[in-house]
């Protein structure tokens, strides 16, 4: 029935569902391009379309009362922010104890433009030996879905090639604050000194 509404949500709205739910059961699921408020209610939609339930990380302050018990209902998993956790081991913790996981991680990590993807996504899916999947909202053609599901391997800057042909088409809500597709801590280009 959640299944149902939320294609009619996303049909009566003018939005379009594309291609097929990733096969497995266990992955990180990256959120992009995140430059506006309506990714996530979108997202959400679209996890219930595809008959997906996701998981995300929010800061802890966002899960007191009244709100607490929906957040959590929503797939909402409490991060601790202001004391120094090892994230990436608390979330391959948890991928561990669990059969099913999907967790959704907007790797821009803000809505605004910022010249770097964080790297936790793909830290998290490397600790936890699950792949990462891409998704997408792309408001040019208000469609959305999958991309193809990526074992992170040794070479981080192969995988991230992937991640930016499979971005380079899609479009946010507002496109100029969707930077680059690169992680930080991406291994330098090369430097060509024409000899």
């Amino acid at each position: 029935m959640k299944q149902a509404l939320a294609r009619r949500i996303l049909a009566a709205t003018g939005w379009s569902i594309e291609g097929v739910p990733p096969e497995q059961r266990r992955f990180v699921l990256i959120a992009a391009p995140h430059t506006s408020n309506w990714d996530f209610p979108l997202m959400l939609l679209y996890a219930a379309a595809f008959g997906i339930k996701v998981r995300w990380l929010a800061k802890d302050s966002l899960f007191w009362a009244p709100l607490g018990w929906l957040m959590r209902a929503m797939g909402g998993i409490p991060v601790v922010r202001n004391r120094n956790h090892n994230q990436v081991e608390s979330m391959r913790r948890i991928f561990a104890s669990q059969d099913e996981l999907v967790l959704v991680i907007p790797t821009e990590g803000t809505r605004s433009y910022t010249p770097y993807w964080k790297s936790g996504f793909y830290r998290i899916a490397q600790a936890a030996g699950v792949p990462i999947v891409p998704s997408y909202l792309d408001y040019s053609k208000k469609r959305g879905g999958f991309g193809p599901a990526v074992m992170p391997s040794d070479s981080m800057t192969a995988d991230m090639d992937i991640f930016r042909q499979f971005y380079a088409p899609m479009r946010g809500k507002f496109p100029r604050l969707f930077g680059p597709v690169r992680l930080v801590d991406e291994p330098a280009e090369p430097v060509n000194t024409g000899q």
